[in-house]
């Protein structure tokens, strides 16, 4: 479960604003993870509450948004949304498609507590 690894790397950019900002506890963690990233969005949640015990990360409120995948159909010079990387173009039925949007995974917000 390479969401296991990804929740890690998400974490350590917690810690590391936490550090930088002063901060001991989050309110609420926006991540999106786009429908073309490869991240399985329940197994990502699952291992970041694993991983939030003790952390300032714990009680917090997650939030994970989904973005649709598009690509860039080199046969009809469209921008189309796809749900896989394999769909062919929804316009023409093209099978040449390079994804323009929905791949990434990033933190998109984090919202502290004042203490």
């Amino acid at each position: 479960m390479h969401e296991m690894s990804l929740a890690g790397g998400i974490m350590r950019v917690v810690e590391e604003a936490a550090a930088r900002e002063h901060f001991t506890r989050v309110k609420r963690l926006a991540i999106e993870a786009g429908a073309l990233s490869g991240v399985e969005v329940r197994a990502l949640r699952f291992a970041l509450e694993s991983m939030a015990h003790g952390t300032c990360l714990e009680g917090a409120q997650v939030d994970i948004d989904e973005p649709p995948g598009t690509a860039w159909c080199m046969a009809c010079s469209e921008s189309v949304p796809i749900r896989s990387r394999t769909d062919d173009c929804p316009k023409c039925g093209g099978h040449r498609l390079q994804p323009t949007g929905g791949t990434e995974l990033k933190v998109r917000e984090l919202i502290v507590h004042d203490d």
